[in-house]
């Protein structure tokens, strides 16, 4: 009799002494086989070490026991909390997570969407970077779900989980100003990214109340590097041209800001407070602790993919949930003058 990864259906059900229909059962709905007849099945699988078929099983289902997950910038820590909460779901669910990184890149995310289809994924975990959701929707219709991720649905065609962005930008301005800033800066791009959008948006609006200008420094990119080059160009503007205050868009950014500020004979925050976005791991063990605002990255994630399982168990007239969670001030010594 075959054993290891030659070994079928069949011999396993001869071994047991069990039809081939109870085998499938066991590995498929074990609640609905007896005790005795499951325990048997499984001394023979692992006899036999007979090893499922998942590509067979798909092709017979239309579908894998996965699900993809698709972020913009998989080096930033960020993404990598997010895709662990959902991961942890997924395996609750016994789903494998693919995690795929578009790079900010809009024909690096058609290609991977492209790859899920082909890989026949049970739904899509998604951080849209280009303008796909009409693509999604096809995508739904022929059943493959999606969930959109850290982005708010403009759409009730789709569930989302996001944090306010908006408030979390006023929150950062807001605390610049209440530690004695008058020269507050925003460091953060593309625009076409509605996070940095929104966060903009929060901080303007924050300044005008506060009656103080917001200077605008655009990036192409949220990657550390360009922090760095940013950092390099403030510190060499004249003293009273310099922003006192930096809100960045996020954690990376702020991080090579205040790497730069270090080796321009910057200090922080004397010189020029910093604020980030999202409250990295390593925006706490910065050789200056940084002050951000705070996500909840892994709740993030865990709340996506229980939508998105909802969304594959649904029945007809389900209604999509836009999940928005408040962020909140994490003040450390980037911000606070001793």
């Amino acid at each position: 009799m075959p054993s290891g990864p030659g070994a079928k259906l069949t011999d396993v059900a001869a071994l047991a002494r069990v039809s081939v229909g109870t085998v499938s059962n066991v590995l498929n709905r074990p609640d609905q086989v007896s005790f005795d007849k499951r325990t048997r099945v499984l001394a023979a699988i692992e006899e036999l070490g007979f090893v499922r078929n998942e590509s067979a099983r798909s092709l017979r289902s239309g579908s894998t026991r996965s699900l993809g997950m698709l972020v913009l910038d998989v080096r930033n820590p960020f993404f990598t909390d997010v895709a662990l909460g959902a991961e942890n779901v997924a395996e609750d669910h016994k789903h494998s997570l693919i995690l795929a990184n578009s790079a900010e890149d809009a024909g690096r995310e058609e290609a991977y969407l492209d790859l899920f289809e082909q890989q026949r994924v049970q739904g899509v975990l998604i951080t849209p970077f280009g303008q796909v959701l009409q693509r999604l929707e096809r995508m739904r219709d022929r059943g493959i779900p999606s969930v959109l991720v850290d982005r708010l649905a403009s759409t009730d065609q789709f569930c989302s989980v996001s944090v306010d962005d908006v408030a979390g930008g006023a929150t950062a301005l807001e605390h610049l100003v209440s530690v004695g800033s008058v020269r507050p800066a925003f460091v953060g791009g593309p625009f076409t990214l509605q996070q940095v959008e929104d966060r903009y948006r929060g901080a303007a609006d924050a300044a005008a109340r506060a009656g103080v200008p917001l200077q605008l420094f655009e990036t192409p990119d949220l990657k550390f590097e360009r922090g760095r080059r940013i950092g390099d160009l403030i510190g060499n503007l004249q003293p009273d041209k310099r922003p006192d205050a930096v809100f960045a868009a996020n954690d990376q950014l702020a991080l090579g800001l205040l790497q730069s500020f270090a080796a321009n004979g910057l200090h922080v925050p004397e010189d020029i407070a910093i604020v980030g976005f999202d409250d990295i791991d390593f925006a706490s063990q910065s050789s200056i602790p940084l002050s951000s605002i705070s996500q909840p990255r892994q709740l993030i994630g865990e709340r996506a993919a229980q939508l998105l399982f909802d969304e594959i168990d649904a029945e007809p007239g389900h209604v999509h949930s836009q999940v928005v969670f408040t962020p909140e001030l994490v003040a450390r010594q980037s911000t606070l003058r001793r």
